[in-house]
């Protein structure tokens, strides 16, 4: 073949590359092709070569091979390339999709016997994938990022209580079920000098280190305003002033604060803009609404309260939004109206987060990646009351 043919025969080779036509290059390369330059998990056969592009277009797209000089001598071409793609598809090498594009320069040389592509050499180990500066790169900041993750877990699991209070005549219990990826939710309860308890649930934006940090300040914030201040409007309005001075700007967290006196049933709570709890009353399910703005927001609000009176058998569940905000495959969302009928059908026979849980499965199916913490609290009246205001 003459050297023009030849230099035609890589440009045909680099286009089917870059559009990831496998049978255009099962034509062009020869039997016994050899590949010269590989990664570590590459073959170097020509059924290993059309794998390795395989793989490039299952995880990158737009790629474009993009020949910047070429010249042909005896049997070889040699080329100067820039390789463009975008990683949006799917994991290479173990690195997740990033959405980013990358570049990859060098010099490959192709010999040509009989018409057909026989060897190749390529500058460096990376010109079919990432280079190796950048794959490094790629797995120092996910080695980074776990670490982070790491730390913001354990923050998040030392800011939520070790063992959960025991009440004569109330049945408390907490669920918490963190995602991959961290979370603000947080859940509390505080033991009063007064003889009444209080319980909080929480959910501080965002995910990662910041919202750890911030969960775990505004879990300290509460436990002491908590002791010292009375109703709890009065107490999410004190963490919201001391917050608003401090959290970071486009955050916030939102808070449900109830306090019980376990000796006559009363309940008293105030709501920082979190999802409305459910008090069940025999048959019914009914929210306890309060309004308020989520804490840290803005300073100087207030915070509406409201009360109930628990008689025997009446239950609250408190919960964030991880299990009212779950999708499907359908990405249908799990719901508030799911979750109402779901409590009032309950038989009390297991425990409601146990239900809940499994109805939660059921609906997700298989393979289901929880998107967000599921924080889940009951509180149960065991006791006869007779809820007398």
């Amino acid at each position: 073949m003459s050297a023009e043919e030849n230099l035609a025969l890589v440009r045909r080779f680099f286009e089917a590359q870059g559009e990831g036509d496998l049978d255009t290059l099962d034509e062009i390369l020869a039997e016994d092709f050899v590949d010269r330059s590989l990664l570590p998990s590459e073959d170097p056969d020509r059924e290993g070569y059309k794998r390795s592009v395989a793989e490039d277009h299952a995880a990158f797209s737009d790629l474009r091979y993009i020949i910047e000089d070429q010249v042909a001598t005896g049997d070889k071409v040699v080329s100067r390339l820039t390789i463009r793609r975008v990683h949006d598809r799917g994991d290479f090498v173990g690195i997740a999709p990033t959405g980013e594009e990358y570049e990859a320069t060098g010099i490959v040389i192709h010999r040509i016997v009989g018409g057909r592509i026989a060897e190749e050499w390529s500058e460096g180990s990376g010109i079919l994938g990432l280079t190796q500066q950048r794959l490094e790169q790629e797995i120092s900041e996910r080695e980074y990022v776990e670490q982070e993750l790491l730390v913001a877990r354990r923050i998040q699991q030392a800011s939520l209580p070790k063992e959960v209070p025991t009440l004569e005549g109330w049945e408390v219990s907490p669920h918490y079920q963190p995602a991959r990826e961290v979370g603000g939710d947080f859940y509390d309860f505080f033991e009063l000098e007064n003889g009444q308890f209080g319980l909080v649930v929480g959910d501080a934006t965002g995910k990662g280190m910041p919202a750890a940090l911030v969960m775990a300040t505004t879990c300290g914030m509460l436990r002491a305003v908590a002791q010292s201040s009375g109703s709890p409007g009065e107490v999410l309005g004190r963490v919201n002033e001391a917050l608003s001075a401090r959290i970071p700007p486009n955050m916030f967290v939102t808070c449900f604060y109830a306090l019980l006196d376990p000796e006559t049933g009363r309940l008293s709570y105030a709501n920082a803009g979190h999802d409305l709890p459910y008090l069940r009353r025999g048959n019914d399910a009914e929210q306890l609404r309060a309004r308020g703005m989520p804490l840290g927001l803005m300073s100087g609000v207030g915070y509406e309260e409201g009360h109930s009176f628990l008689r025997g058998g009446d239950g609250i569940l408190f919960y964030s939004d991880g299990l009212v905000e779950a999708h499907n495959q359908d990405r249908e969302m799990f719901g508030s109206p799911r979750l109402r009928r779901l409590i009032m059908e309950h038989d009390e026979g297991r425990s409601l987060g146990e239900v809940l849980l499994e109805e939660l499965y059921t609906f997700t199916g298989e393979g289901w990646e929880q998107e967000d913490d599921i924080t889940l609290l009951t509180l149960r009246s065991s006791a006869v009351r007779d809820g007398r205001h």
